[in-house]
């Protein structure tokens, strides 16, 4: 590695633990379907649940929801700068001081635009993670078959080496504008990564002697505070946890209230067992629990799943909530989970999201679904204020 690629990561490594800021802003009205304000029928917390630091504790983000960066990478759709920009306003008003983005997520696109809101704030104040594992290159147009829309004009290659890590950060940190990261996760090591298939095997060999041990010499030399594995599977994890020393995991489309066995029974406890927390993507399964019809990251949505979510609904509404509300407040219920980002386009979709963090769900809505057999009956669930 050179002295020039060091020395820039090093000036990265300055500054100190966030700051919790007081939480402002209200939910507006809806502006798509499935944005729905939470039901006000129930009492309402005054600021966001929040991680308590304890000394020794691995390192967590302060604030226990906090935004993904897919639909800002126009995942799923395109959207304009303004709404990103709106939505990112709103996240910090709401009082949402942790964000995760990507290299992935628009080919650099959702970076440059967290980069843009975030850089004008104090660096102190909010936890950033992004991900390493993709090399973005420029192009005379992105590639075709990905889930972007619009995405940035670069095509991208896997590089899970120490020097591609390095290499990656560096790139992040140009497209942020931005001086230092908090958590770096690798990113996409899965059998379900289309790219790869049973190939994801050999990607994670090379992470192994490249990336795994090149971050951990970055959290030794405090230039990030915490590194971790970000994948739609659990696989990696697992052998991860047998070789090395992670911080925090993302686990994304693995821990829902519409699917959680397999997390619930197997991943969680390994995670807890080693002191690891996990960070839930998706726990609205791409919208799919507040109303949209996709479900995850594919075009296929699961067997009998319109049938559960419809029971689910009924019960909701017969004890005055909205399923987006509970399923947010499910993902972030689990001891081991320290923060949960669903992803938002625009300054409603984030406000909402806030909103449904504050409500007070009766005990008897989750009752309800684990008599019904909706839920499994070991799953935690949240107390009622």
């Amino acid at each position: 590695m050179t002295a020039t690629r060091r020395n820039l990561l090093a000036l990265s490594a300055l500054g100190s633990a966030a700051v919790l800021m007081p939480r402002s802003g209200r939910a507006q009205d809806a502006q798509h379907a499935g944005d729905v304000t939470p039901t006000m029928g129930n009492v309402v917390r005054n600021t966001l649940p929040l991680n308590v630091a304890q000394t020794g504790q691995r390192f967590r983000p302060p604030t226990r929801i906090g935004l993904g960066g897919v639909p800002i990478g126009n995942g799923f759709a395109a959207g304009t700068d303004e709404d990103a920009e709106a939505a990112l306003e709103a996240a910090w008003a709401s009082g949402v001081r942790y964000f995760d983005t990507s290299p992935w997520y628009g080919l650099g696109l959702s970076e440059r635009r967290f980069g843009h809101f975030l850089h004008t704030r104090p660096r102190d104040e909010f936890v950033l993670s992004t991900k390493v594992g993709r090399l973005l290159t420029a192009a005379p147009q992105p590639p075709g078959g990905t889930m972007w829309h619009d995405p940035s004009p670069f095509a991208y290659r896997y590089d899970y080496t120490a020097d591609g890590v390095r290499r990656s950060v560096e790139d992040s940190l140009q497209r942020l504008g931005i001086s230092r990261l908090d958590i770096v996760y690798i990113h996409d090591l899965s059998p379900e990564n289309k790219d790869m298939g049973p190939r994801w095997t050999t990607y994670f060999e090379q992470a192994a002697k490249g990336a795994i041990p090149e971050l951990t010499r970055m959290r030794q030399e405090g230039l990030i505070k915490g590194w971790g594995l970000g994948v739609n599977t659990p696989q990696a994890v697992l052998r991860t946890l047998e070789i090395a020393d992670p911080d925090i995991v993302l686990l994304a489309t693995q821990y829902s209230i519409l699917r959680h066995d397999e997390a619930l029974t197997h991943t969680l406890p390994a995670l807890a067992s080693r002191g690891v927390s996990a960070v839930i993507g998706a726990p609205l399964n791409a919208g799919y629990a507040a109303g949209r019809n996709r479900y995850d990251y594919g075009n296929t949505i699961p067997s009998g799943m319109a049938r559960k979510r419809a029971a689910m609904n009924d019960i909701a509404r017969q004890h005055g909530i909205d399923l987006r509300t509970a399923a947010l407040q499910f993902a972030a219920a689990h001891p081991t989970v320290s923060a949960v980002i669903p992803g938002a386009r625009n300054a409603a979709q984030m406000q909402a999201n806030a909103r449904s963090m504050e409500v007070s769900i009766p005990a008897g809505f989750w009752d309800d679904l684990k008599h019904k057999k909706l839920i499994a009956a070991a799953a935690p669930v949240p107390a009622p204020l």
